[in-house]
């Protein structure tokens, strides 16, 4: 089965829920591996919003990536997600970071994330989850790519109870 490494976030409402109900949720098609602590972050592009909760699960999948996609998308309008500003503020967000290494561009679904080497708030978790993990176009890991970034984005450990059951 193929692998899969996925970036939740929330920062709507009861953030930690949000997170609960997503992996419980993604549980039912993925067989998860491993989830990353929660960090908090400041949010990135459009900053004025509420901070965020991030965390990463690996997983195995039964799945094609377009598959994955489409249940991830209703997973999201199933917990509450709408249609909003992009980059705005969200109830939860469930992205594919990677699908067992392959390289994928299409219209609605580019693999690995076309943003992943920027954003600290999914390198930090992924670090946790898959530290050999391996952008397949610049060839680093999540961490060297964590550590490429001048600023970490305001991303701190977040003290709650895992997500994990």
């Amino acid at each position: 089965m193929p692998t899969v490494l996925l970036a939740l976030g929330s920062n709507l409402g009861q953030r930690i829920d949000h997170l609960r109900a997503a992996r419980q949720a993604l549980a039912t098609r993925v067989t998860i591996g491993a989830t990353s602590p929660i960090y908090e972050t400041e949010p990135l592009y459009v900053t004025e919003q509420p901070a965020f909760l991030n965390m990463v699960l690996r997983g195995d999948v039964g799945l094609s990536p377009e598959e994955l996609l489409a249940f991830i998308k209703k997973t999201e309008r199933d917990l509450g997600r709408a249609a909003s500003v992009r980059f705005g503020p969200r109830v939860i967000d469930i992205d594919i970071i990677d699908y067992d290494g392959r390289q994928l561009q299409r219209p609605d679904l580019v693999i690995p994330h076309p943003r992943v080497h920027e954003r600290a708030f999914v390198l930090r978790p992924l670090a946790d989850v898959a530290p050999r993990w391996s952008h397949p176009r610049s060839g680093k890991t999540a961490l060297q790519l964590l550590r490429t970034l001048p600023d970490k984005q305001g991303i701190r450990p977040y003290a709650e109870a895992p997500v994990a059951p």
